[in-house]
């Protein structure tokens, strides 16, 4: 989907109060931004990001013995599908 912050999909389904914004970087990589209708801020507050930083973000989650995965929400399959035409 498509609207004026740029192509977005929604990172859980059922929640349509969150959406995960995917742009393609100058070098080619895939970023992503999240954003919430129940926390605005979080646009502000988190840049774009690449996938590599997810991963090093999901490594401390792990160490840190958290059970969720950062890296479910960050989905490269459906980014490369929405930019696809660019």
């Amino acid at each position: 989907m498509h609207e004026p912050k740029g192509k977005f999909f929604y990172p859980a389904p059922a929640n349509k109060r969150t959406r995960m914004y995917v742009r393609r970087a100058p070098d080619g990589q895939i970023e992503f931004r999240l954003w919430s209708a129940d926390d605005p801020d979080i646009w502000e507050r988190h840049g774009w990001i690449t996938r590599a930083v997810v991963k090093q973000a999901a490594t401390l989650y792990s160490e840190r013995g958290r059970e969720t995965d950062p890296l479910a929400l960050y989905d490269t399959r459906v980014a490369d599908a929405l930019l696809k035409d660019e």
